[in-house]
């Protein structure tokens, strides 16, 4: 069964990114739908899948990262808008079966993501 996972990593402290919201939409058109909203944990990771079961299936999604609110309870002073206040990441999931693992490195003024497995 297919399933879609994510972490996040602080990459400027070296450390998970925890407790961190990130939202799930289906995208069709101009339209987006939230599907799920989930925080990350003390691992950086959600408890469960993100996206499973009948609801897993082929389409364009986007993942947003609220990792504004995050940097700000570590202490980490921003600038108002933050560069960096939601890190949106739109992908496809062409098969049905496959376990899609969109993981994100951040730091208050970059990041980077990949198709991990």
């Amino acid at each position: 069964m297919g399933r879609l996972t994510t972490h996040v990593l602080d990459t400027a402290k070296g450390l998970p990114g925890s407790d961190i919201k990130v939202e799930l939409y289906k995208v069709e058109g101009e339209q987006t739908t939230l599907i799920n909203t989930v925080y990350t944990n003390h691992d950086g990771r959600t408890d469960a899948p993100i996206l499973e079961g009948a609801d897993y299936v082929s389409g364009k999604y986007q993942l947003v990262f609220h990792t504004s609110p995050y940097f700000k309870k570590q202490g980490i002073e921003l600038l108002e808008p933050a560069f960096l206040d939601d890190v949106v990441i739109r992908f496809g999931i062409a098969e049905g079966e496959e376990h899609y693992h969109v993981p994100l490195l951040i730091s208050p003024y970059s990041y980077s993501t990949y198709r991990g497995s």
